[in-house]
């Protein structure tokens, strides 16, 4: 019996806090179903959005943006596959630090995410438009907060 309920417990841990996995394909990246009680890390905002990194307003922007929605970003896959590449664990991840200032993929998903939360829209239906690929259409140069 404390096996089992030893098995139980650790099963229960390990799904809500852990980022969502798809067992057996590669279709959908890592994301949060349950955002972090603690955040991984800060997103990158004020001083930090300057510099070589950040020589385009749009770059500035997407940050900008990811920063107001940031529980969204947890429920959030990144299509461009930094959950291999840099073990990220959602679209936050890449805000966290440079790497979604020089990935049009991020910062594309992330001004859908942004734009969607204002049309009233779930992370549950933003992430099923994001599984759609309705962020390809985002042009980065027209993002506006």
């Amino acid at each position: 019996m404390y096996v089992w309920l030893r098995y139980s417990l650790l099963a229960t841990a390990l799904v809500a806090g852990s980022a969502h996995w798809v067992a057996g394909t590669d279709t959908i990246p890592a994301y949060y179903t349950i955002a972090p009680h603690r955040p991984d890390a800060p997103l990158l905002s004020g001083d930090q959005l300057t510099g070589q990194y950040f020589s385009h307003p749009f770059q500035v922007t997407a940050y900008q943006m990811a920063a107001r929605i940031e529980k969204v970003l947890y429920a959030q896959p990144c299509y461009c596959r930094c959950d291999r590449a840099m073990r990220h664990k959602s679209l936050h991840s890449c805000f966290e630090g440079t790497h979604g200032a020089i990935c049009g993929t991020c910062m594309r998903q992330a001004v859908y995410a942004y734009q969607q939360t204002k049309l009233g829209k779930t992370p549950e239906q933003i992430r099923q438009g994001v599984e759609q690929g309705d962020w390809q259409a985002i042009r980065l140069e027209d993002a506006a907060l």
